[in-house]
Parts: C-alpha cells; structure tokens; sequence
C-alpha cells in the first residue's frame, strides 16, 4: 500500500470533483446537469442515479490509498447523496404509473429481457411499475414493496461514506440523523442511514424470496 494515487486517477478524481460541485437541481421543477449520464445501458441503467451511485465507487478505493484527503471525499460524496435524496434520483418510480404503454413498441434490443411469449405483453426490466396491483401506489421509493435496487444502490453510495468517514473523528455522519427525500410538496419522506438498513432488512426477511 502507498500513499499515492497514478496519475489517470488523480485525473479522475480532479474530474469529480468538479463534477460533484457544479451547481445543478435534481428537483422535480429542476433538471440534472448533462454530464450525468442517463443515455447508458437502457433499459434498465439509463437514469442519472447510476452515474451518481457508479462514480462513488473510485472514491472507496482511492480513500484507502489517500486517507490524507478523507475531508475531499467525504465532501464529494456529501454532493452525491444530497441528489440521491432529491426527485429526479427516482425520477423512473414518480414517473411510471401502472403497466409500460409502449410494451408492443419495444426494439428488438430488449427481447432477451422478456419472455418470447410475452412479447408484446409484458414489462422490461427497469419500466418500475408503481401503482401496480396488489400494491398500489406507493411515493415512498425507499418504503415501497418494489425498488429493491434503488434502496440498494443508495445504501452501498451512504456505506462507502461511512467507511470513509470512519478515519475522520471530526465527522459527525449527517446522513444518520433524519434527512427528507424527494422533497416533492406531499412527496416529502424522512429517513436515515440506518433506518433505510433496518427497513430494507425487514423487507428481506417477510419474504426471502426476495422483496419485489
């Protein structure tokens, strides 16, 4: 282990770092800016939020390598959360009601996701369905029945904080005290770090086979 990053992650890190601090809104009046990705991967990573979450990642490692700049990258994963707890993070879950209108319209791209006899007739993967029987409309993407790989996603992005935030004993850990989400009038709802854990927990639990 050295205290060194190469020279490519240095460039990667510089690049995040711009990245995670230029101004842009992920409300539902606002719009994320272009360079977070939501063209990649369709059908079913083809949401800002994968970018957001997938950029996390280096952070972890180079942290290990660099633990002098624990303070930049808890600053840079800090912006990270703080979209993933705003609207267009689940945008997908507030936007698509019911059963995908367009399923007979699907390029042939897809047909690997979906059963050949069902062709037509049946959801992609990443179409997310909320309103859906026996569930119902459910707002909430984190206490909702289904979003298993948002909640996932979100707890891996507030884990790698965690982690980093262990080696700073000057971090207090704000997102383990009751931060809003989505932050959408009604569509307002108050969680942590551990009370997301705790639920997604309980979820597996009532039905191992799995919570969606």
């Amino acid at each position: 282990m050295t205290d060194t990053l190469s020279d490519r992650s240095l460039g990667w890190l510089r690049y995040l770092d711009r990245k995670a601090h230029t101004p842009d809104d992920w409300s539902r009046s606002g719009q994320p800016h272009a360079h977070w990705d939501d063209r990649s991967d369709p059908p079913m990573a083809s949401w800002h939020r994968f970018d957001l979450v997938d950029s996390s990642y280096a952070v972890g490692l180079m942290a290990q390598r660099t633990p002098a700049w624990t303070e930049r990258y808890l600053a840079i994963l800090d912006q990270l959360i703080e979209r993933h707890t705003s609207w267009w993070s689940a945008a997908d879950w507030m936007t698509q009601f019911g059963h995908d209108p367009d399923q007979a319209h699907y390029p042939d791209a897809y047909r690997p996701f979906i059963p050949s006899e069902l062709w037509g007739h049946y959801d992609v993967p990443g179409w997310t369905a909320n309103d859906t029987e026996p569930w119902g409309l459910q707002p909430d993407p984190v206490a909702a029945d289904g979003m298993l790989f948002y909640k996932g996603f979100f707890l891996v992005l507030l884990g790698i904080r965690s982690m980093i935030a262990a080696a700073d004993a000057a971090d207090d850990d704000p997102w383990n005290r009751p931060f809003d989400m989505i932050r959408d009038g009604d569509n307002t709802f108050t969680w942590t770090h551990t009370d997301i854990a705790q639920h997604l927990s309980r979820q597996w639990l009532a039905a191992p086979i799995g919570c969606h």
